[in-house]
């Protein structure tokens, strides 16, 4: 199976979050507050788009079909993502590790010179501006006609494809949604003018297929047969329909949910960044 990799790392997530949960319930004594039950549900529902987006006819049709393909993609890069950043499960998926482990892992991170580039790169990526860029060129790179062929021939990087649509998309989320313990470094307005950014190649992408005399992508072009008798061109308009609409509506509601929040009376809480240090 194509993508036997991420379904591999969805259920082992699942697993290991769930124990997490399980193991937060047994040392406070108590059922997990409702405000955790939602964060838990929206990480599961997560988990769940990217296994009906990787195992069901989606998966088979997408062979045969673009704008099917392109609603795997909006799947992975504009719910999935999100849903995992908004169910905060930094914490559970780390909890069930065995203690030593962790601490063991984390002080190799923290203080290990030899690992300081890479602590670096990480902090870099992880900024604002890094995680913009990288979501971005991820979305580019995997749409230019060479790439996304090779997918489609390459069990091997159709996986890494759906693997990096994920992550970076996690990457890009958290940059505006409060994911407990991580905050956003951005106030509201910046974090709009980011959502508003990340929708430019994605728009951008979308026209070209849109407005092109002729289907662009190789794989599809010389396709014999293809459900329903549509022609590659007609296939390749509709599937930039669905990433030009269906693509763009989670930026949008995420967009207006921003802007209420930041219209409201109630105060921006501080991201850690910009805590006074205690004197």
């Amino acid at each position: 199976m194509a993508d036997s990799l991420p379904l591999g790392l969805t259920w082992g997530a699942f697993w290991l979050h769930l124990l997490g949960e399980r193991q937060a319930a047994a040392r406070t004594g108590r059922p997990r507050s409702r405000e955790d039950r939602r964060r838990a549900l929206a990480f599961y529902a997560g988990l769940a788009t990217i296994a009906v987006a990787l195992v069901s006819p989606i998966e088979t049709l997408s062979k045969e079909l673009l704008w099917v393909h392109m609603i795997e993609h909006v799947m992975l890069l504009t719910v999935a993502a999100p849903l995992i950043v908004l169910g905060a499960p930094w914490m559970s998926l780390w909890r069930p590790l065995p203690l030593g482990m962790r601490r063991t892992l984390a002080k190799t991170y923290t203080r290990s010179p030899l690992l300081a580039p890479l602590r670096r790169a990480l902090h870099a990526c992880g900024s604002p501006v890094g995680a913009l860029v990288l979501f971005s060129a991820n979305l580019v790179f995997w749409h230019l006609p060479g790439n996304y062929d090779l997918t489609l021939r390459n069990t091997t990087v159709h996986a890494l494809e759906h693997l990096s649509f994920v992550g970076f998309g996690v990457l890009l989320w958290s940059q505006v949604i409060t994911s407990p313990p991580l905050r956003p470094a951005l106030g509201y307005p910046a974090r709009i003018g980011l959502l508003v950014a990340a929708l430019i190649p994605n728009v951008g992408i979308s026209m070209v297929l849109a407005f092109s005399h002729s289907a662009i992508y190789p794989y599809y072009a010389h396709l014999a047969h293809r459900p329903g008798g549509i022609s590659a061109l007609a296939d390749q308009q509709i599937a930039a329909g669905i990433m030009w609409s269906a693509g763009d509506i989670p930026f949008a509601i995420a967009i207006a949910l921003l802007v209420q929040r930041m219209l409201s009376p109630a105060p921006e809480p501080l991201a850690p960044e910009r805590l006074p240090r205690p004197v």
